[in-house]
C-alpha cells in the first residue's frame, strides 16, 4: 500500500486570460490524475455554472463563520464577494494521492505560495496573455461586464502580472491548444 501524496497544482492568472478555457483542455487528461478543487464563494451563480462543480455558493454569513474558524487554505474578497479554498477538502484529495488543481485569483494564490514555501507538494503555474490589449479584448468579448468593471479588471491585471515571477512556471496563452500542451507537460514532468 502506497502512502504517496498527490500534488497541489496552483493555477492562476489575471481575469479574462483564458484559465477556464485552457483548463478544459487538460483537466480530464487521465495521465495527470487531476481533480478540480472546488472553491467556495458568495458571488451569485452565473447561468452556465453548476453548484458543487464550479463553486460551492454560500451566504456571506456562512463564509465569514468559516473564516473565523480558520477553515480556508486561502480566501480573498473581490468586487464585494468572498472566494476561498476549504483546507479539509484539499487535504483529503491530496491524501488520496490525487493531484489537486487549484484555480484561484492572484491574492489567494500568494497565500497558498506562502503556506507551501519550500514544499515539494506544489506546482505553481501562472497564465498570462500575449499582451494587455489582447486581455482587454477577451474580457470585452466575454460580454459579462460593463465598461467600468472592465477598466477595473484591466488595472488589476496589470498589477497581478507583475508577480508572475513568484510562480515556478509562466505560460503565455496565445494559442489555447499550445498553452494547454505546455501545462500538461509541466504537470507530467513534476508528477513522474
Amino acid at each position: 500500500m502506497s502512502n504517496k501524496r498527490g500534488k497541489l497544482i496552483l493555477y492562476s492568472g489575471p481575469s479574462g486570460v483564458g484559465k477556464g478555457t485552457i483548463k478544459q483542455k487538460f483537466l480530464h487528461n487521465k495521465d495527470l490524475n487531476l481533480v478540480f478543487s472546488v472553491s467556495m464563494t458568495t458571488r451569485e451563480k452565473r447561468i452556465n455554472e453548476i453548484e458543487g462543480q464550479d463553486y460551492f455558493f454560500v451566504s456571506k454569513e456562512i463564509f465569514e463563520k468559516a473564516i473565523k474558524n480558520h477553515e480556508f487554505l486561502e480566501w480573498a474578497e473581490f468586487f464585494n464577494n468572498y472566494y476561498g479554498t476549504p483546507i479539509s477538502y484539499v487535504e483529503k484529495l491530496l491524501n488520496e494521492n490525487k493531484n489537486v488543481l487549484l484555480e484561484i485569483e492572484v491574492i489567494g494564490a500568494e497565500q497558498v505560495l506562502k503556506h507551501y514555501v519550500g514544499s515539494k507538494d506544489i506546482i505553481s503555474i501562472f497564465l498570462v496573455p500575449p499582451n494587455i490589449e489582447i486581455l482587454e479584448e477577451r474580457i470585452v468579448n466575454r460580454g459579462t461586464e460593463n465598461s467600468e468593471k472592465i477598466k477595473k479588471r484591466i488595472a488589476k491585471a496589470k498589477v497581478e502580472m507583475k508577480i508572475a515571477d513568484k510562480y515556478q512556471y509562466t505560460v503565455v496563452n496565445n494559442v489555447v491548444s499550445e498553452a494547454a500542451n505546455k501545462i500538461i507537460k509541466i504537470i507530467k514532468d513534476n508528477i513522474s
